[in-house]
């Protein structure tokens, strides 16, 4: 198992995470340590205690809309999804009718040429 050391409002810290996460864990990390100073640069110093708490419900605000936003997006994609089935289910049935369509011309067509060519006609 792998761990990084990570520093968060000037505190260094050890974290153990999966191999290959290394890099994320200090993405999220240094993420985590830029919002606890942008509210450090709002409010000034109010304790580390309040900066963490403050900072971490921010974040979760933020994981919340982001969640609320990707569920309206998946709900309107299965919608344009259903409606292009429809769309399909039209295309083949329109096709099938014209496909018919057709198909009895050609017949009539046939049985024409079949009485044009007859004998004793013509």
């Amino acid at each position: 198992m792998a761990q990084v050391t990570v520093t968060i409002a000037g505190k260094t810290y050890r974290i153990a995470c999966g191999d290959g996460e290394e890099g994320h864990l200090e993405a999220l990390a240094a993420s985590y340590d830029t919002k606890i100073e942008e509210m450090r640069a709002a409010f000034g110093e109010i304790g580390e205690m309040r900066l963490h708490v403050m900072a971490a419900i921010t974040l979760a605000d933020e994981m919340h809309e982001t969640r609320s936003r990707l569920a309206a997006t998946e709900a309107e994609l299965a919608e344009l999804r259903r409606f292009a089935s429809q769309g399909d289910e039209r295309t083949q049935a329109i096709e099938s009718r014209l496909a018919e369509g057709v198909h009895r011309a050609a017949e009539r067509i046939e049985l024409l040429a079949r009485s044009l060519n007859a004998p004793g006609q013509g």
